[in-house]
């Protein structure tokens, strides 16, 4: 394995920080979005009820009223979240982008009630 060149570093903290940049612009824009229109009654894809029915089934175990983190930072974690979301990459726009997601979605975007995470453009309601 080859360990990247100080310029190759350089590039990489740089691609970090535009993926912080667009993981914060989502995360406002979608707060406002759930603040301001019922999560029941928001669509973002024409296919947002078969996604929402495949997570219950393939994650039964994740409360979504307050996240834990070992369901998505474990590598099993993550090899099953990559299973469940590549299902859906010719079919949701953004289907892999970083995102900010609230612990508890109770609380707002603090640095204690925040963490990284991949998201698919939909909105998971209960």
């Amino acid at each position: 394995m080859r360990l990247p060149s100080a310029d190759e570093l350089e590039q990489l903290e740089d691609i970090e920080k535009q993926w912080a940049v667009k993981a914060m612009h989502h995360a406002e824009t979608y707060f406002k979005l759930i603040s301001t229109v019922d999560p029941r009654q928001l669509r973002l894809t024409s296919i947002d009820d078969e996604i929402l029915q495949d997570f219950e089934t393939t994650f039964p175990e994740i409360n979504l009223v307050h996240l834990d983190e070992e369901h998505f930072k474990t590598p099993a974690a993550k090899e099953k979240w990559r299973n469940f979301m590549n299902k859906y990459e010719k079919r949701v726009k953004e289907f892999n982008f970083g995102s900010l997601i609230r612990i508890d979605c109770r609380e707002d975007y603090t640095e204690q009630n925040t963490m990284f995470g991949v998201r698919m453009q939909v909105c998971f309601y209960t």
